[in-house]
């Protein structure tokens, strides 16, 4: 330390410095890290940094969320996204191929998920959440590339029942959907029975918030996906426990998360 208790944060020695630094997303890092001194930014532009991306945000203006009645949301998130995006490429750039995993919430666009296929090699785990410009067609020959692809959440965005099934014919090794609250009607037990259909594979499934889900569809699930371990059924009111359907959830589930259970976690 120097004189007067202050520690010299810039003279830390690199792997150090990376192992506090990558716990910061990635809006973070190249906002503000990477600008504090120059063993900082040099430490920044290490690949092995980029490993994983996390562009959580919540893209607000003010304060509030989004509204499509707020002028000023309207222009705030136009001008966010495409600050966003950009970053976002950047980052991308930065992993020199070696992106494992990558979280955005938001901002994802038909072109910069195709930007982010075509550089990384490595996808493991993919995070698309509140991404409505995104189509299906786009997230099928993205995630076509990637055949070993494990995790993949796609919750709260719109993508037709052929598509979740494409994306699980194109990835076998997925092991893990999250799909809570999708924005869009799906009908009936139509897109339980794709992932059922594509997905065989799975043993973690997040259905959060799916209610039109109806028995038909649960037990399409249960009766292709052999290997699921975890099921999460909250706020799935479409669900009608007769028979032995509870039973065989509790039997075949290790981890099971009913319909009304509590969404406190």
């Amino acid at each position: 330390m120097k004189d007067g208790g202050y520690r010299d944060w810039a003279g830390l020695p690199p792997e150090l410095t990376s192992s506090i630094l990558v716990r910061l997303d990635a809006i973070e890092i190249l906002e503000n890290a990477q600008k504090v001194c120059k063993s900082w930014h040099r430490v920044c532009k290490d690949p092995s940094m980029w490993r994983k991306i996390d562009m959580h945000t919540g893209l607000r203006c003010d304060g509030c969320y989004p509204r499509p009645d707020c002028d000023q949301c309207y222009e705030t998130l136009s001008l966010s996204r495409r600050c966003y995006e950009t970053m976002c490429r950047h980052a991308v750039d930065l992993s020199q191929g070696g992106l494992v995993e990558i979280d955005i919430w938001r901002f994802c666009t038909n072109s910069l998920l195709n930007y982010i296929a075509d550089r990384s090699s490595s996808l493991r785990k993919v995070g698309l959440v509140m991404c409505h410009k995104l189509d299906g067609e786009t997230l099928v020959e993205a995630l076509a590339k990637h055949p070993l692809l494990e995790e993949l959440d796609i919750s709260y965005c719109s993508f037709p029942e052929e598509s979740l099934k494409a994306v699980g014919k194109s990835c076998p090794n997925l092991k893990t959907l999250k799909l809570k609250t999708p924005e869009v009607t799906y009908n009936d037990d139509e897109f339980a029975i794709a992932i059922a259909q594509g997905m065989p594979g799975l043993r973690h499934l997040q259905l959060f918030g799916n209610d039109v889900m109806g028995n038909e569809g649960l037990e399409a699930i249960l009766d292709s996906c052999l290997h699921l371990e975890h099921l999460d059924l909250r706020q799935c009111s479409g669900i009608q426990f007769v028979g032995d359907l509870e039973k065989r959830c509790y039997q075949r589930i290790r981890d099971l998360r009913m319909p009304h259970d509590s969404t406190d976690d």
